[in-house]
């Protein structure tokens, strides 16, 4: 783990797992996190499908289009390991014990998303393409937990905690992509989708106007944005939502075709003004924010 000067600030690493990096200027009591961007593929991880096919499940360049939170006040943590390799959005024993050569120590809780091929550990890159040649052992699927989820989540906790101790509030943006049309293993399957979706948990991890207020922003920017749907929010809102404590969480999912040529993962020339609205948008949050902020003093 290292501290070094960074774009924006200092630029706080653990090699191939995350980077953290910390505003410049005086901190607001937000941050951003983009746990589905990381590209960095990890030497055990050996797979069935071509590294192309790996790359259509990942939040491509989420981090970067982002990242100009940075200039005012808000700091970043993104993965760099992919969430095909594992997903720090779900919780640590949503497991599809399929995926296994033996049984998971304790017992598995399976949800609808390890059900649909897309639990903590990947059963499929699409519906019907599997990931793997052969079962994963325990030993293999918990140094995965222990090396690379177990670290995120500690890193982002202790962000959140330490702005909350200085505040008294926090707020928490979990950013995601999202293919245009929801694919065979989506719940929305054939559906076309909004520009963004931004999510509490229907109500359960933030304010009950923050999601509108900020859907309500995307929506005169532009853009359209709907609100619990098709995405509810996971892992990542789910475990530091606390509204009653001051703690607020919510996720925002950006439609892929704003910015992304999908068949070659590249950025199209909608990605600088997407970035610009995104970075008017910290700027707003920042504001918005402080506002709220100062109230509790």
């Amino acid at each position: 783990m290292t501290v070094s000067d960074g774009i924006g600030g200092r630029v706080r690493r653990v090699a191939g797992v995350l980077k953290e990096r910390l505003p410049a200027g005086e901190p607001v009591p937000v941050l951003f996190d983009s746990p589905h961007s990381g590209r960095t593929i990890p030497d055990d991880f050996v797979t069935a499908v071509s590294l192309a096919d790996l790359r259509t499940g990942e939040d491509a360049f989420v981090d970067d289009l982002v990242s100009g939170c940075l200039d005012h006040g808000i700091g970043l943590i993104a993965a760099e390991f992919p969430r095909t390799y594992i997903d720090v959005n779900r919780a640590v024993d949503d497991i599809d014990e399929s995926l296994l050569s033996e049984p998971w120590p304790g017992g598995a809780n399976p949800t609808d998303k390890s059900v649909r091929g897309m639990g903590l550990i990947r059963r499929e890159i699409l519906s019907g393409v599997p990931i793997y040649m052969a079962p994963l052992s325990v030993a293999e699927v918990t140094a995965r937990i222990e090396t690379y989820y177990r670290p995120y989540h500690a890193a982002v906790k202790e962000r959140l905690d330490r702005l909350h101790a200085a505040h008294g509030a926090v707020w928490h943006v979990d950013w995601h992509s999202m293919k245009p049309v929801g694919v065979a293993m989506n719940v929305d399957a054939g559906e076309a989708r909004p520009d963004f979706v931004v999510s509490d948990g229907d109500g359960l991890t933030a304010a009950p106007d923050l999601v509108e207020t900020v859907a309500g922003w995307l929506r005169e920017r532009g853009y359209s944005a709907s609100v619990n749907a098709p995405y509810k929010g996971a892992e990542m809102i789910r475990r530091y939502g606390a509204p009653e404590l001051g703690r607020h969480s919510i996720q925002i999912e950006i439609n892929r075709r704003l910015y992304l040529d999908a068949d070659r993962m590249l950025r199209t020339e909608g990605f600088a003004e997407l970035k610009r609205d995104l970075d008017a948008f910290s700027a707003w949050l920042a504001e918005h924010v402080r506002d709220a902020a100062g109230q509790l003093s």
